[in-house]
């Protein structure tokens, strides 16, 4: 099979990286056709900070993902979160010449253009530039400007700001792994993909990734995405503080969080005990579920909290700003037990556990509809997403240039003018190129 049929969406997350080879069926639904995935060394709290050890990892989970689907991968398309990740809201305006054309896809351009030229702290860089709503000549609440008449163009931006130095080690990595950076996306906006349905982005939602070594929180509503944040703590704290009560190694701790751990220690009767095997012939260690669900609820509730006191930053409890939706949970952190319960508890809003199986065609692996792999399934369909785009340009321009054919052969005078249907180029891509000239140059 080509290249141009499949795409690929690589996660690289703190403990693990995960790459899936897929491609769209004829009912729009994604087919995966490969995954591969392996332990990540080298990345801390969804930073690189071992750039040999991440390449290794890497190149492990492209080998994997290579020899299940018998395909060889080129380009990725890589998802960024990390505690450097802040975002902001932003309100810019342009003057347009001309008040009597209408607003084009040259004007947003050169709005969103605007928004990148902002300053920033030294060593910050601006990721996304999302649009929320526009304003024509003082008329608000415009979701889509295109095709109005006037002369000044407002709108309100969200703006995702990160660390230049931890986006260029992303891809230095994946260059030196041997693959060609497609596309970086925000990890909250790629897992949004993923789990949430456009009903719940209209009506107001919250999407809790909890992962390894971050918990990241976007919030949508009416359909557009209007706050983002990364919090540094995920489930690995949650097994240090394990570790660190129980005085047993990290392995165990893991182990004991998946199979026996509980988010609510009232679940757990004071007579459960699991017993743990000693190191080299020491005494094995009993260990009651009560006192383990004990460490879980204090760490849980504390990660909770943060994100909470983010939700009520937003605006969540102004009547206008209200979540209908409520609260949707994924990543690996969510199937600890009691968790969906102990979440409405604190925040009081309606929660669920979010699956990407919603996108995955049905014969699809179970494993991979699981919240683990919310990031990289979304990812994948960003991926799937920007090919699709690429192809409608890629067809325009096979319009056009048949149309100017056309045009030559009729000898038509030169009146006759050709307006060309360029499709504006995603945020995304423009970016991405900027940084790939940028890692070609620092070779």
């Amino acid at each position: 099979m080509e290249q141009g049929n499949y795409s690929v969406g690589l996660d690289i997350g703190t403990t693990k990286i995960v790459a899936i080879i897929g491609r769209e069926n004829e009912y729009g639904k994604i087919e995966v056709l490969g995954m591969g995935k392996s332990k990540s060394l080298g990345v801390h709290r969804g930073v690189v900070n071992n750039i040999t050890q991440t390449i290794s990892s890497i190149q492990q989970a492209v080998e994997q993902a290579e020899l299940n689907s018998g395909l060889k991968i080129g380009s990725v398309v890589v998802g960024i979160a990390g505690q450097h990740i802040r975002s902001l809201q932003h309100s810019d305006y342009i003057t347009r010449p001309n008040s009597e054309e209408v607003i084009n896809n040259d004007d947003l351009d050169r709005l969103c253009n605007q928004v990148y030229k902002l300053v920033m702290l030294p060593g910050e860089e601006i990721i996304h530039v999302l649009p929320q709503e526009y304003k024509v000549d003082g008329q608000s609440e415009i979701k889509e400007p295109k095709g109005m008449y006037g002369g000044r163009l407002e709108a309100n931006f969200h703006v995702v700001v990160g660390q230049v130095s931890s986006i260029k080690n992303i891809g230095r990595c994946i260059k030196s792994a041997g693959l060609d950076l497609g596309n970086i996306t925000l990890e909250p906006l790629a897992s949004a993909e993923a789990v949430l349905s456009q009903e719940e982005k209209e009506a107001g939602v919250a999407l809790i990734d909890i992962g390894g070594g971050t918990t990241d929180l976007a919030i949508f509503k009416d359909g557009i995405i209007r706050h983002t944040s990364v919090i540094p703590f995920g489930g690995n704290v949650i097994t240090e503080d394990i570790k660190e009560g129980c005085s047993i190694i990290e392995k165990q701790a893991e182990l004991l969080k998946i199979k026996f751990g509980s988010a609510w220690p009232g679940e757990n009767k004071d007579n459960e005990i699991v017993s743990i095997p000693g190191l080299r012939g020491r005494e094995p260690k009993e260990i009651t579920l009560k006192n383990l669900s004990k460490i879980i609820h204090a760490r849980v509730v504390e990660i909770i909290e943060q994100v909470y006191v983010e939700i009520k930053n937003y605006g969540h409890e102004d009547q206008k700003k209200k979540l209908i939706a409520g609260i949707v949970l994924t990543g690996g952190g969510s199937q600890l037990k009691h968790l969906k319960q102990l979440v409405e508890y604190i925040t009081g809003m309606d929660t669920r556990i979010g699956y990407p199986n919603e996108h995955l065609a049905g014969d699809s692996d179970e494993e991979i509809a699981s919240p683990l792999y919310a990031t990289a399934v979304g990812l994948l369909m960003n991926a799937l997403e920007s090919k699709t785009m690429g192809k409608v340009v890629d067809q325009q321009e096979e319009v056009q240039k048949e149309e100017k054919v056309l045009v030559e052969q009729e000898h038509v005078g030169a009146e006759a003018t050709l307006t060309s249907h360029k499709e504006r180029k995603s945020i995304f891509d423009k970016w991405s190129e900027k940084l790939k000239d940028f890692l070609d140059n620092a070779e």
